[in-house]
């Protein structure tokens, strides 16, 4: 299920975010990318809508996955 960004609380949001951004896994490449660079970009792809927040309430987890791999089931 899809939550969308602009009803999360401003400081939910950033918490999400950040715990992503820092998510063993989460590779930016070579170069060094601060905390606030990955979660500005992170933004950038929400509102842009190249990412959603997707909820798995089977699993009760939270994760950023790609608007193109959407489960067509949960596309609501």
């Amino acid at each position: 299920m899809i939550i969308p960004h602009h009803q999360l609380d401003r400081e939910t949001l950033q918490n999400l975010l950040e715990e992503y951004a820092t998510r063993d896994g989460t590779d930016y490449g070579e170069r060094e990318v601060s905390l606030d660079d990955k979660v500005a970009s992170l933004r950038r792809q929400l509102e842009s809508k190249a990412i959603v927040i997707w909820f798995e309430p089977g699993e009760e987890t939270v994760n950023l996955i790609l608007a193109e791999d959407i489960p067509r089931e949960g596309a609501s």
